[in-house]
């Protein structure tokens, strides 16, 4: 199961990324719907897999902190490495100016969604199919991010294609990764706790604002809360 979804989280950014050399106009919908499930698959499965898992550990208090710091982790990891996808020439962050590491960054998070997805199976293959959801979305926009950077950074068509094969591999290798290693019971609660908080910060942070970059704002909101409704459905489905 691991392997086929890795080959799947490869062709979402893939496609993703190929998207970019063409559609991207269009792509905000699509945006708009990963976001929603990024967000969904925090609140509906994340978070209430760790309260259970850490029932007998921890408080509800304790992992809902956990969440918080979680999001508080993203948070410094974006704002020092990672690279965003909007429009630079109204950015005023002077970090941000130094992009010869952006599309390797960006390769990296996509290999920490991988690891989320794997890890995930591991507490139990509802968990990680519902994760995975989430990921394959995140990863189509992923693709379409690095693409864009690499474009916008003066590169051409043939170094975008090798970063965006790059990205593509990435979460991939994350999902293998957990093959051969697997984590005591008593981790995987926390560690869900953690992956919740990081996953409601590229859903609020990353992907809502660039689904509603330049475009209308009511389509996009309607694909966000579609992306939320299809999340609650899909994980009551799977009798999570």
């Amino acid at each position: 199961m691991l392997v086929l979804i890795a080959i799947a989280a490869f062709c979402s950014a893939f496609v993703g990324g190929l998207s970019a050399f063409y559609f991207r106009d269009k792509l905000h919908l699509v945006l708009g719907f990963s976001a929603g499930a990024v967000i969904g698959v925090a609140f509906f499965d994340l978070l209430p897999e760790a309260i259970k898992l850490n029932q007998d550990i921890f408080s509800i208090a304790t992992t809902t902190s956990l969440v918080a710091l979680g999001f508080l982790i993203y948070l410094i990891l974006d704002r020092l490495l990672f690279i965003h996808p909007h429009e630079e020439e109204h950015c005023e962050n002077p970090h941000h100016e130094k992009k010869s590491l952006s599309a390797f960054i960006l390769a990296v998070h996509s290999m920490i969604d991988g690891l989320a997805v794997g890890l995930a199976f591991q507490v139990s293959p509802q968990v990680g199919l519902i994760l995975a959801v989430a990921v394959l979305s995140h990863n189509f926009s992923d693709g379409l991010n690095i693409v864009g950077l690499t474009l916008k950074n003066g590169g051409d068509k043939k170094k975008a294609l090798r970063w965006l094969l790059i990205a593509s591999v990435a979460p991939a290798i994350g999902i293998l990764a957990t093959l051969f290693f697997k984590l005591p019971e008593s981790l995987l609660g926390p560690i869900l706790a953690l992956f919740a908080g990081f996953f409601l910060y590229i859903g609020a942070s990353e992907l809502l604002p660039e689904s509603h970059h330049g475009h209308s704002t009511r389509f996009t909101t309607l694909m966000t809360i579609l992306g939320l409704v299809v999340l609650y459905f899909a994980i009551k489905l799977a009798g999570l």
